[in-house]
């Protein structure tokens, strides 16, 4: 499929713009491998092509591309494809600046350390990044972290067959990684565009072994926070408060909702899309969070798992729309203390056969 050339001339322009933009300011303060003296490129043969600077230069240079971009250096020769899919590569960067602080349930983080027995380099712990085609966990991660994982097992959900069905992410939150320190957050989105009942979007504690949930109703505008104290009979300790308002019934909510976690703190968001009756065009509302209103330390591990909660059966229309960094609106920025003592939950303690609470929640 590839072709080796001993000169890439469609690169020699390139190598150009790249001694004039980044090599020669960087010559000045580098002594690359060992050398008593900075790198000159411009003492380079007239002849130098792009594969004459991989080991140096180019992974500097790689790290400004985007997908479309390495996807397009993959494809020149073999030497550029084995370079672009090694450790600390550009699709290595680009997986670990778009994934971070998200996991998939077989592949874990997307730089998991793994065991390497029998090998003379490694870390502290013994441990090292196994030898990874970074380019295929790249796509593998673009194309499952978006998605519902079984039974649904697609970005879209279009009917729920059961009462109280739950469609988890397959991308997890990992909170040992998005922490206070962390200077970026994970912000997921779905949108709704057939409701006929009710749904909330939620994180839950479930897989790491904990029994307590945060959940957001978009109709409500409510959050509430849940935590199972007996299985038999069935109890569940709770408190809620509402930071937005409720849609108008008999309304339905349509549009979109999200989640943000970011340094240990979570916030939600709403985008209503009312329809008319007459033209049924969308008239689509502005966006709304809760702003900042809980912290994750009612999480047991430091797993959380994003997911969409259907409290009836029935056709639906819920899609995966972003799952990214930042969120649509900014969100205020306080202090953990400030959050607890600005936030009034109202408790409620609910038992099997009770009214949920999480329909009808108080102002």
């Amino acid at each position: 499929m590839f072709k080796e050339h001993g000169t890439l001339k469609t690169g020699d322009a390139f190598v150009a713009r790249m001694v004039e933009r980044v090599v020669r300011p960087l010559s000045e303060c580098w002594q690359p491998w060992g050398s008593p003296v900075g790198l000159n490129m411009l003492d380079l043969p007239e002849q130098t092509s792009l594969v004459d600077v991989t080991e140096g230069p180019y992974l500097v240079v790689s790290t400004m591309l985007d997908t479309s971009s390495v996807c397009c250096v993959d494809a020149t020769c073999r030497r550029l494809y084995a370079q672009n899919g090694m450790q600390r590569g550009p699709w290595c960067m680009l997986g670990s600046h778009a994934f971070m602080g998200l996991e998939l349930e077989q592949d874990g983080l997307f730089e998991q350390l793994v065991p390497c027995l029998g090998t003379e380099r490694g870390d502290a712990d013994g441990r090292k990044l196994a030898r990874i085609d970074w380019k295929s966990r790249y796509l593998r991660f673009l194309a499952n972290v978006p998605m519902f994982a079984t039974p649904f097992g697609s970005r879209e959900i279009t009917v729920v067959a059961q009462p109280d069905e739950v469609a988890y992410f397959r991308g997890r939150l990992r909170t040992d990684v998005l922490t206070r320190s962390c200077s970026r957050g994970v912000y997921l989105e779905v949108e709704v565009l057939c409701n006929p009942d009710n749904l909330s979007m939620a994180v839950a504690d479930f897989e790491a072994g904990g029994c307590s949930s945060v959940t957001f109703s978009p109709d409500v505008g409510a959050v509430i926070r849940e935590r199972k104290v007996c299985e038999e009979p069935r109890k569940v300790e709770g408190a809620y408060i509402q930071p937005l308002p409720a849609i108008e019934p008999p309304a339905r909510f349509h549009g979109r909702i999200g989640l943000y976690l970011f340094q240990g703190k979570l916030a939600f968001f709403r985008r209503c899309a009312s329809t008319s009756e007459e033209d049924k065009d969308a008239v689509v509302g502005p966006w709304e969070t809760t702003g900042f209103v809980s912290d994750i330390s009612w999480a047991e591990g430091r797993r959380l798992t994003p997911c969409i909660a259907f409290r009836d059966e029935g056709a639906y229309r819920a899609r995966i729309v972003c799952v990214g960094m930042k969120p649509p609106i900014d969100v205020p920025m306080r202090g953990l203390g400030e959050l607890q003592e600005d936030v009034s939950w109202s408790s409620f303690d609910w038992e099997a056969g009770a009214p949920n609470l999480r329909e009808e929640p108080e102002a």
